[in-house]
């Protein structure tokens, strides 16, 4: 699992990462004490900022390999089977009429891990992507099986010195984005956030941010000037 290296660097602030999100360097720290198994999962999860649930729904209909890109159509919901509808603990949901799909583009590099995964497994366009055992057609992996049996073991192994939760690299994608200069509106639309106030929490902190801002400006002005 080298490819994402290159990937990975696309994204690397110079500036400080909150607390919460782990910088790059954390990142592949961690990375490198996850199972190759669940690489995958985790790589996708850093890169599309993806709810634990939509990433554990993802299946290979989900991507298009031509355009690069990453369709968000469903998501898969833990319910007690006291209470749930099927008797099954993990409920798969569209989303809802008024929540339309959210398409984003995915690097080349992510692509060409999810195609290796899906022809060693034989993935079929209509399995998951990331099912609890390394089979094809499996069943959904649920939160805390891979928090207590892959994530934690992981992060021990790391020793970076405090707490990450597989949730944060959710943090980290909006985080990275905008410390790389993105614009709000388009990391507004990848995260699916509804309002434009959720995804501006993440720039305080970033500290330079209002220094990229003048940059930015003053790039804009010499326009003129030439």
């Amino acid at each position: 699992m080298t490819a994402h290296r290159a990937w990975l660097g696309i994204y690397s602030p110079t500036c400080l990462i909150n607390s919460e999100a782990p910088p790059p360097e954390e990142f592949e720290r961690l990375l490198s004490t996850v199972p190759e198994r669940w690489q995958p999962l985790v790589l996708t999860a850093i890169e599309s900022g993806l709810r634990w649930g939509e990433l554990v729904a993802l299946r290979p209909r989900h991507l298009d390999f031509l355009r690069k890109t990453l369709t968000v159509e469903e998501t898969i919901v833990e319910v007690s089977k006291k209470t749930s509808p099927t008797g099954q603990r993990m409920i798969v949901k569209p989303y809802p009429k008024d929540d339309e799909p959210r398409t984003i583009r995915v690097s080349q590099d992510l692509l060409d891990v999810l195609a290796a995964r899906i022809k060693k497994l034989g993935i079929d366009r209509d399995d998951l992507l990331f099912p609890s055992t390394e089979t094809a057609g499996g069943n959904p992996i649920s939160r805390n099986t891979f928090r207590t049996r892959v994530w934690l073991p992981a992060l021990e192994e790391s020793q970076l010195g405090r707490h990450v939760r597989m949730h944060d690299l959710r943090h980290a994608h909006a985080s990275w984005m905008l410390a790389g200069g993105a614009d709000l509106k388009t990391v507004m639309e990848r995260m699916g956030h509804s309002q434009i106030q959720t995804t501006q929490k993440y720039l305080h902190t970033l500290p330079e941010a209002d220094d990229r801002a003048l940059k930015a400006f003053q790039r804009t002005r010499r326009r003129g000037q030439w």
